[in-house]
């Protein structure tokens, strides 16, 4: 599989900019509807890597298991460095 950071950017999910990834607003419409269909069956969450991986199945329904947590891996470092000025420098896990 190539580096999941590029398959995401290749997906237009993430871009690269000043040299760090950022999520683009194809990434953030998935994972607002994935959080949406978390909250609406009411999923007890509270750990950013549920409704990334919710998208993430969405996205690439027929990526296999491993190819899914090299992806969630991957962005969830991306939307924890984009998170952590909201939580004052570091995201919660």
């Amino acid at each position: 599989m190539p580096d999941p950071l590029d398959r995401l950017a290749a997906e237009g999910l993430v871009r690269l900019q000043s040299g760090r990834a950022r999520t683009t607003p194809r990434w953030q419409a998935t994972m607002a509807r994935a959080a949406l269909g978390l909250q609406q069956s009411g999923a007890p969450w509270k750990d950013l890597r549920l409704p990334v991986v919710t998208a993430m199945i969405e996205r690439f329904p027929d990526a296999t298991d491993e190819e899914i947590a090299d992806l969630v891996e991957a962005m969830v470092a991306v939307e924890e460095a984009e998170l952590a000025p909201l939580w004052g420098g570091t995201a919660p896990r």
